[in-house]
Protein backbone atom coordinates (compact mmCIF):
# COMPACT_ATOMS: atom_id res chain seq x y z
CA UNK A 1 0.00 0.00 0.00
CA UNK A 2 1.32 3.27 -1.16
CA UNK A 3 2.11 5.90 1.83
CA UNK A 4 -1.26 6.98 3.21
CA UNK A 5 -3.23 5.32 0.62
CA UNK A 6 -6.84 4.62 1.74
CA UNK A 7 -7.96 0.90 -0.47
CA UNK A 8 -11.68 1.32 -1.36
CA UNK A 9 -13.34 -1.75 -0.16
CA UNK A 10 -17.18 -0.49 -1.57
CA UNK A 11 -18.52 2.40 -3.73
CA UNK A 12 -21.54 3.23 -3.82
CA UNK A 13 -23.09 6.43 -6.25
CA UNK A 14 -25.85 7.86 -4.86
CA UNK A 15 -26.97 10.61 -7.28
CA UNK A 16 -26.20 10.66 -10.78
CA UNK A 17 -26.61 14.92 -11.77
CA UNK A 18 -26.10 16.84 -14.98
CA UNK A 19 -23.05 18.46 -13.19
CA UNK A 20 -21.80 16.25 -11.22
CA UNK A 21 -21.93 12.36 -9.43
CA UNK A 22 -22.14 11.58 -5.99
CA UNK A 23 -20.41 8.32 -4.12
CA UNK A 24 -19.85 7.70 -0.25
CA UNK A 25 -17.06 4.48 -0.34
CA UNK A 26 -15.99 2.75 2.34
CA UNK A 27 -12.69 2.38 2.60
CA UNK A 28 -9.10 0.88 4.25
CA UNK A 29 -7.16 3.63 6.08
CA UNK A 30 -3.26 2.76 6.24
CA UNK A 31 -3.44 2.12 9.92
CA UNK A 32 -5.77 -0.83 8.85
CA UNK A 33 -9.51 0.91 10.38
CA UNK A 34 -12.09 1.78 8.24
CA UNK A 35 -13.88 5.09 7.38
CA UNK A 36 -16.57 6.51 4.91
CA UNK A 37 -15.84 9.26 2.44
CA UNK A 38 -18.02 11.13 0.70
CA UNK A 39 -17.11 12.34 -3.14
CA UNK A 40 -18.37 14.59 -5.45
CA UNK A 41 -17.42 13.73 -8.79
CA UNK A 42 -17.05 16.25 -11.81
CA UNK A 43 -16.05 15.97 -15.42
CA UNK A 44 -13.29 18.81 -15.08
CA UNK A 45 -13.20 22.43 -16.28
CA UNK A 46 -11.60 25.14 -18.27
CA UNK A 47 -10.94 29.14 -17.45
CA UNK A 48 -9.44 31.27 -19.52
CA UNK A 49 -7.44 34.86 -18.17
CA UNK A 50 -8.32 37.10 -21.47
CA UNK A 51 -6.66 40.39 -22.11
CA UNK A 52 -7.44 42.77 -24.02
CA UNK A 53 -5.20 45.36 -26.21
CA UNK A 54 -5.21 48.11 -23.85
CA UNK A 55 -4.27 45.61 -20.75
CA UNK A 56 -7.72 44.84 -19.31
CA UNK A 57 -8.65 41.24 -17.74
CA UNK A 58 -12.23 40.62 -19.25
CA UNK A 59 -14.40 38.92 -16.29
CA UNK A 60 -18.06 37.74 -16.29
CA UNK A 61 -20.55 38.74 -13.79
CA UNK A 62 -23.03 35.91 -12.60
CA UNK A 63 -25.22 34.75 -10.19
CA UNK A 64 -24.07 31.85 -8.01
CA UNK A 65 -26.63 29.84 -6.38
CA UNK A 66 -24.52 28.08 -3.69
CA UNK A 67 -23.62 31.45 -2.60
CA UNK A 68 -26.79 33.41 -3.13
CA UNK A 69 -24.81 36.11 -4.92
CA UNK A 70 -23.10 37.31 -7.78
CA UNK A 71 -19.48 36.67 -8.13
CA UNK A 72 -16.64 38.63 -10.95
CA UNK A 73 -14.92 36.14 -12.67
CA UNK A 74 -12.93 35.14 -15.59
CA UNK A 75 -14.76 33.30 -18.31
CA UNK A 76 -14.82 29.41 -17.19
CA UNK A 77 -17.18 26.19 -17.78
CA UNK A 78 -17.61 22.85 -17.46
CA UNK A 79 -15.90 20.11 -19.71
CA UNK A 80 -18.09 18.00 -21.73
CA UNK A 81 -17.54 14.54 -22.13
CA UNK A 82 -14.21 13.76 -23.24
CA UNK A 83 -13.49 17.28 -24.73
CA UNK A 84 -10.13 18.51 -24.81
CA UNK A 85 -9.49 21.39 -22.19
CA UNK A 86 -7.70 23.50 -25.44
CA UNK A 87 -11.22 23.40 -27.02
CA UNK A 88 -13.05 23.52 -24.44
CA UNK A 89 -11.50 27.05 -23.33
CA UNK A 90 -12.10 28.89 -26.67
CA UNK A 91 -15.49 27.67 -26.65
CA UNK A 92 -16.13 29.27 -23.02
CA UNK A 93 -14.05 32.60 -23.85
CA UNK A 94 -16.56 32.27 -26.92
CA UNK A 95 -20.16 31.97 -25.54
CA UNK A 96 -19.12 33.89 -22.58
CA UNK A 97 -17.42 37.24 -23.53
CA UNK A 98 -18.08 37.23 -27.63
CA UNK A 99 -14.47 37.16 -27.89
CA UNK A 100 -12.31 34.14 -29.61
CA UNK A 101 -8.13 33.55 -30.10
CA UNK A 102 -5.55 31.39 -31.97
CA UNK A 103 -3.31 31.74 -29.10
CA UNK A 104 -3.70 30.27 -25.58
CA UNK A 105 -1.06 29.43 -23.31
CA UNK A 106 -2.13 26.73 -20.32
CA UNK A 107 -1.08 28.26 -17.31
CA UNK A 108 -1.38 25.35 -14.80
CA UNK A 109 -4.43 23.21 -13.18
CA UNK A 110 -5.49 22.46 -10.31
CA UNK A 111 -7.95 20.76 -7.68
CA UNK A 112 -10.47 23.07 -6.57
CA UNK A 113 -11.48 20.62 -2.98
CA UNK A 114 -9.81 17.91 -2.84
CA UNK A 115 -10.99 16.95 0.70
CA UNK A 116 -13.90 16.22 -1.34
CA UNK A 117 -14.05 16.51 -5.03
CA UNK A 118 -12.13 15.39 -7.88
CA UNK A 119 -12.48 18.57 -10.41
CA UNK A 120 -9.62 19.66 -11.94
CA UNK A 121 -9.25 23.27 -13.60
CA UNK A 122 -7.31 23.88 -16.34
CA UNK A 123 -6.18 27.86 -16.57
CA UNK A 124 -5.00 29.57 -19.85
CA UNK A 125 -3.97 33.17 -20.97
CA UNK A 126 -4.45 34.84 -23.89
CA UNK A 127 -3.53 38.71 -24.69
CA UNK A 128 -4.87 37.82 -28.68
CA UNK A 129 -8.59 38.71 -28.54
CA UNK A 130 -10.66 39.17 -31.57
CA UNK A 131 -14.07 40.38 -31.39
CA UNK A 132 -16.56 37.90 -32.76
CA UNK A 133 -19.45 39.42 -35.51
CA UNK A 134 -21.66 36.38 -34.17
CA UNK A 135 -20.90 34.94 -30.76
CA UNK A 136 -22.20 31.52 -30.04
CA UNK A 137 -24.53 31.39 -27.51
CA UNK A 138 -24.39 30.19 -23.99
CA UNK A 139 -26.27 27.78 -22.37
CA UNK A 140 -30.04 28.37 -21.88
CA UNK A 141 -29.77 29.14 -17.84
CA UNK A 142 -26.58 31.06 -17.86
CA UNK A 143 -26.97 35.02 -17.84
CA UNK A 144 -23.32 36.39 -17.35
CA UNK A 145 -22.57 40.29 -17.87
CA UNK A 146 -18.92 41.22 -19.48
CA UNK A 147 -17.06 43.50 -17.73
CA UNK A 148 -13.32 44.93 -18.23
CA UNK A 149 -10.73 45.63 -15.13
CA UNK A 150 -7.64 47.04 -15.02
CA UNK A 151 -5.11 44.79 -12.59
CA UNK A 152 -5.50 46.98 -9.94
CA UNK A 153 -9.30 47.06 -10.12
CA UNK A 154 -9.82 43.30 -10.12
CA UNK A 155 -6.99 43.55 -6.82
CA UNK A 156 -9.71 46.48 -5.16
CA UNK A 157 -12.56 43.84 -6.04
CA UNK A 158 -10.79 40.95 -4.53
CA UNK A 159 -10.60 43.18 -1.37
CA UNK A 160 -14.34 43.86 -1.23
CA UNK A 161 -15.01 40.23 -2.05
CA UNK A 162 -16.71 40.88 -5.18
CA UNK A 163 -14.19 39.02 -6.62
CA UNK A 164 -13.90 35.79 -4.23
CA UNK A 165 -13.09 32.37 -6.00
CA UNK A 166 -10.06 30.04 -6.39
CA UNK A 167 -9.81 30.72 -9.97
CA UNK A 168 -9.70 34.15 -10.73
CA UNK A 169 -8.05 34.94 -7.65
CA UNK A 170 -5.17 32.21 -8.67
CA UNK A 171 -5.53 34.53 -12.32
CA UNK A 172 -5.06 38.11 -10.37
CA UNK A 173 -2.23 36.63 -8.44
CA UNK A 174 -0.96 35.00 -11.59
CA UNK A 175 -0.69 38.49 -13.45
CA UNK A 176 0.09 40.28 -10.36
CA UNK A 177 3.16 37.77 -9.89
CA UNK A 178 4.36 38.37 -13.45
CA UNK A 179 4.26 41.85 -13.34
CA UNK A 180 2.31 41.23 -16.54
CA UNK A 181 -0.44 44.30 -16.56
Amino acid sequence: MKKFEEKTIKSEQVFNGKIINLQVDDVTLPNGKTAKRELVKHPGAVAVIPITKDNKIIFVEQYRKPLEKSLIEIPAGKLDSNENPLAAAVRELEEETGYTTNDLSFVTSFYTSPGFADELVHIYVTDQLVKMENPPQGDDDEFVEVLELTLDEAKEYVVEERIHDAKTNYAILYLHALGRL
